[in-house]
């Protein structure tokens, strides 16, 4: 007879997680709800939304009958039809409906950045502690082969010693979408695509900065009448005092790519943080050249499989509520240097879990479906 763990285990295995997915719009719509095809511990049993032709054509595409209102989150948590719920909902609701989740004993799943303010993810990570759910983040890309294994060589020493770290993530955002409301509600560049930057550079160092600076620009464009167009940054980090820069905007071609560089190569992402196409790395150490394509995959399907194998398990998640802190912190001082014209000094800060390649997860991709009242936020 098996030990009564290796029958736990395999009731686990038989197990789904059920999901309810809070806010319909374009990245709940193109990745999330596609990804639950890829993810066969999880099981996608409710939607959330205020649009009911959304509620209707997605809840018969996706054979979903258990279907709410916002105005009904409330009555989804307490339905019995749920035991997670992702959230894809604009950046200044994350935290209320994470700590109504919490409160209702649902586990969390809440897209990135975590939230608006640092004082937010303290508490969203405490409605999650005090009862007993589980608060994962979801930094995509820690589960994606490419940045992971950049991660892997960096902190490998195949570039020496890293010494620089320098990224640029662009695009044009469509006038009127929710990425460009007022700083206040987590709109802007920093928020929305910056946080790419930070996230990559934290982790490809293996620490926290302890000093930044910041300028941003506006060329009047009607587009930026309550947020930044572009955003150019310096990060600090201690130790070696190794220097990481970056620049994010709503108002450039589209360019996602990072350049490390140590003192004895350098490597190149480029693009670095998309999820549409595949990725592309090269690497350069001793004059010698090797480059290398990581093909389009399902992306969200991981963070989903993850998530559930942790509440399964009960092991912890990461990406966890602390690594959104983590970020938020960051884009918080970048902006208070910004407003000031100084340098913003950061507080300690300690993360012991790091993404690995343990973590990686491969899907193939999804197809791109009809979309129900909504469009993509870039031209």
């Amino acid at each position: 007879m098996p030990p009564a763990r290796s029958q736990d285990r395999k009731q686990a295995d038989q197990r789904k997680i059920r999901y309810g997915v809070v806010g319909l719009g374009h990245i709940a719509q193109v990745a999330v709800l596609p990804a639950f095809s890829h993810a066969q511990n999880s099981e996608l049993t409710a939607l959330i939304s205020d649009d009911p032709e959304k509620l209707e054509r997605l809840g018969r595409r996706y054979r979903v009958k258990a279907r709410y209102s916002y105005e009904q989150f409330d009555e989804c948590l307490h339905s019995g039809a749920v035991d997670a719920v992702y959230i894809a909902l604009p950046n200044h609701l994350h935290r209320e409906y994470t700590e109504r989740a919490a409160r209702a004993g649902v586990h969390v799943l809440c897209e990135k950045p975590m939230a608006v303010t640092e004082e937010d993810c303290l508490a969203m990570i405490a409605a999650a502690e005090e009862n007993r759910v589980k608060l994962m983040v979801a930094y995509r890309l820690h589960f994606e082969e490419a940045n992971l294994k950049a991660i892997d060589l960096v902190q490998g020493g195949r570039l020496g010693d890293p010494r620089l770290f320098d990224s640029v993530f662009t695009m044009q955002v469509k006038a009127g979408d929710i990425r460009l409301n007022p700083r206040e509600l987590g709109g802007g560049p920093l928020y929305d695509i910056g946080v790419y930057c930070i996230n990559a550079v934290r982790n490809l160092y293996g620490a926290e900065p302890m000093e930044v600076v910041a300028f941003s620009a506006n060329n009047g464009d009607s587009r930026f009448g309550q947020c930044e167009e572009t955003t150019s940054a310096i990060l600090r980090f201690p130790g070696r005092e190794r220097l990481a820069s970056f620049t994010c905007s709503f108002n450039g071609a589209a360019v996602s790519s990072f350049r490390v560089v140590g003192t004895e190569g350098e490597l190149v992402m480029d693009p670095a943080y998309e999820y549409a196409g595949e990725l592309k790395q090269r690497v350069t150490v001793n004059g010698r050249t090797r480059e290398r394509s990581f093909p389009k995959r399902d992306q969200f399907a991981p963070e989903l499989i993850s998530f559930s194998e942790c509440i399964l398990t009960g092991a912890g998640p990461e990406p966890s509520g602390w690594e959104g802190l983590a970020d938020v912190r960051v884009i918080r001082a970048l902006y208070r240097s910004a407003d000031t014209g100084q340098p913003v000094t950061l507080e300690p800060f300690s993360r012991e879990d790091r993404p690995s390649l343990q973590q990686e997860l491969r899907r193939p991709p999804v197809e791109k479906p009809d979309l129900v009242n909504t469009e993509s936020p870039t031209e």
